[in-house]
């Protein structure tokens, strides 16, 4: 099977405004879309917003097995926003479409049989390029995303609505259009004594949320910020003043939910075809306070029949998703209270920030055989640069062994001045993973030294 993967690693739907991404946002945008490099295989083909770094692609080439020289990079012309986006009039570039006709070749008639089209989100200009491609077909669910299917997938407000008719637990809470609903819905849940989580419709990694507490002392998680809202004069005043923000300028609607204090994130990952919803991984979330890391499995941390609930919970929400004619990845997320309660809170339907860690990590590098016996945690820590980073693991002995299965990879480039790598580090247990990241971050320190 030959795959055609785009690299569109930001859209709207997923982080919001686009024109409001700093610089420095974009251009890690870019690096996370080099990611895909990971998927690759011979005779695949990409469509990323920016040329990988040698020194990346040569390391990917190796833990993968597949040689660079089989595998076709193509970067369309920078577009409105720049070169670091994939955004959708790069992806509507007539020499990009020529230039991927040619890579294809003529689509046999009738479709495009070994031919998969995987994007990172499966918005409009992506069915929209597969269907000009003569690979519709290629593209799984193409008529519910070219529809503007995902947008209904990846909104916090449309999660409501599907799980409530799924029968998924939730939090108590609802979903508003109006500046005096969202007052009230924020007063009712701070006047019984509980906290609220308000969260932006279309955002990701917590960053569109805000915890909103009755005293002061609450600790977020899961959103950038605690507000102190005392009474409701309070409560309407900070309605008034961040009514824009929350709900992007009045484009969109707006969640309040009831936010547990103590609660513990966690996820299932499904992989939705025409036939099956088809488990991938588990994990939890680590906050600080927004998403900084994943431990996988959730089993390596949460009771077995708290990953019993989950996975099944999480199946039947998916399945609701599949009947609406959605194909792709969807993470359910949800969190644990701390009376031990499984609630979903919202539903991510494209290549997440955890999806390489399940796909590629453990079923690929791992492997079937070892990935029972293994636990990773998935990170972030600062590094001078990628081949520095590099370095610094080969130095300390800390790179994986295919053989072993276990180790570090690196699971990004570094954008120059980023001060950052991503990781993903692979060992026995919990307590092993913990011990290598504190080994990691040693030797990176010493790096930057």
């Amino acid at each position: 099977m030959r795959t055609l993967l785009i690299g569109n690693s930001r859209t709207e739907d997923m982080v919001g405004d686009l024109s409001r991404l700093s610089a420095r946002a974009r251009e890690a945008a870019a690096h996370t879309a080099h990611r895909l490099l990971w998927w690759a295989r011979e005779g695949d083909i990409l469509v990323l917003p920016t040329a990988p770094d040698d020194a990346f692609a040569d390391y990917v080439a190796g833990l993968t097995g597949t040689p660079r020289s089989t595998v076709t990079v193509r970067v369309p012309a920078p577009g409105a926003l720049g070169e670091h986006l994939l955004t959708p009039d790069r992806l509507a570039d007539t020499d990009l479409q020529r230039t991927l006709a040619e890579d294809l070749g003529a689509p046999p008639s009738g479709g495009t049989p070994g031919l998969r089209v995987l994007p990172v989100y499966a918005d409009q200009a992506v069915a929209q390029l597969a269907h000009r491609l003569g690979a519709a077909r290629a593209l799984p669910g193409h008529a519910f995303h070219a529809q503007g299917g995902s947008a209904l997938v990846n909104s916090k407000a449309a999660f409501r609505s599907v799980a409530a008719g799924a029968g998924v637990p939730t939090a108590p809470g609802t979903v508003v259009t109006d500046p005096n609903e969202a007052a009230r819905a924020i007063g009712g849940l701070l006047g019984a004594g509980h906290c609220a989580m308000v969260k932006q419709e279309f955002s990701g990694g917590g960053l569109g949320n805000e915890v909103l507490a009755p005293v002061p002392g609450v600790e977020p998680a899961g959103a950038p910020r605690a507000v102190v809202l005392p009474d409701d004069t309070a409560v309407r005043a900070y309605v008034t003043e961040r009514w824009p923000w929350l709900t992007e300028g009045g484009r969109h609607r707006l969640v309040v939910e009831r936010y547990y204090t103590g609660a513990v994130p966690v996820y299932a990952e499904f992989d939705l075809t025409d036939t099956a919803v088809e488990l991938t991984g588990t994990g939890e979330m680590l906050m600080d306070p927004v998403v900084v890391g994943e431990i996988v499995p959730a089993s390596a941390t949460l009771p077995a029949d708290a990953v019993a609930e989950l996975v099944a919970v999480g199946r039947r929400l998916c399945e609701a998703y599949r009947a609406l004619g959605y194909r792709g990845t969807i993470s359910a997320d949800a969190y644990r209270t701390p009376e031990g309660e499984i609630r979903f809170c919202e539903a991510n339907g494209r290549i997440t920030g955890s999806t390489h860690l399940h796909t590629i990590m453990a079923a690929r590098l791992v492997g079937p055989a070892l990935r029972p016996r293994r636990v990773l945690l998935g990170g972030e820590c600062p590094a001078p640069s990628f081949r520095a980073a590099l370095s610094a693991l080969t130095a300390a002995n800390l790179g994986f062994d295919p053989a072993a299965g276990a180790g570090v990879v690196l699971v990004n480039g570094s954008a120059p001045g980023a001060g950052t790598v991503t990781y993903c580090a692979v060992a026995d247990d919990a307590a092993g993973v913990r011990d290598l990241r504190h080994a990691l971050e040693a030797a990176l320190a010493r790096a930057q030294s």
